[in-house]
């Protein structure tokens, strides 16, 4: 795609030409990490529905991943196997598409990228859609092989957080960040020093799209992360 080799990883990334190139490859598996209702309504041809687009345990109340043996039964009845290419996609700016590639990632599967520009872009674009649900059809084995680096656990965040090589980024909403909207939690606020970028600052939001590398960066500068820091990100 125009423009991607400006990004660190642009392989983390798919474009909706490349991805329309690509439907119909066996090694290729669309995910709609959206909610049902907007899958039901329209979604890409070929696409499966994540069942949890956050992929979280029930049996920690939501609070944590699915573990490994759950996620990959969910991996797998979606069609991923261990070289399964995914690209995930959703209609809320790469929210839940990213929450999915990460959780694949965390779960040692880097064959994954994001449709950049997700929905919005695809349907603009006037590519195909369907209403009808995809199955995930051939029976595949995911293999979970978990890397803690993706990760941190709130000792190491109290640990860490005011360490001077260390930047927290806190990518909540406002009002999450301030306290105000304490989303059923006992209490609001936010770590000690935490920086506040909201996550939407990084996408464009007419086109949905990433912004480009040059204004992420100086985004991210200016507000003091950066390459030479170790970022927490919640």
């Amino acid at each position: 795609m125009a423009g991607a080799q400006e990004y660190a990883h642009p392989e983390y990334l798919a474009d909706t030409g490349w991805l329309a190139d690509h439907l119909d490859d066996p090694n290729v598996r669309v995910v709609d990490t959206d909610v049902a209702d907007q899958y039901r309504r329209a979604h890409i041809s070929g696409a499966v529905m994540v069942q949890d687009n956050y992929e979280k345990d029930p049996d920690t109340n939501r609070v944590h991943i699915l573990g490994p043996d759950a996620f990959a039964q969910m991996a797998q009845s979606l069609g991923i196997g261990d070289d399964t290419l995914v690209v995930s996609y959703d209609n809320s700016r790469g929210l839940y598409a990213a929450r999915l590639w990460w959780a694949l990632n965390y779960y040692g599967h880097t064959n994954a990228r994001v449709l950049n520009g997700g929905w919005h872009k695809w349907l603009s674009e006037g590519r195909s859609a369907s209403t009808v649900s995809a199955k995930a059809g051939t029976v595949v084995t995911f293999t979970p092989n978990v890397n803690p680096s993706l990760i941190v656990t709130t000792d190491q965040l109290k640990e860490d957080y005011n360490k001077s090589g260390v930047a927290v980024w806190d990518v909540r909403g406002r009002d999450e960040y301030t306290g105000e909207n304490k989303r059923g939690n006992k209490r609001g606020g936010h770590a000690p020093g935490a920086v506040h970028l909201e996550w939407l600052e990084l996408i464009d939001d007419r086109t949905h799209l990433l912004k480009p590398a040059a204004e992420v960066r100086r985004i991210l500068e200016d507000n003091g992360i950066t390459p030479d820091k170790r970022i927490h990100v919640h």
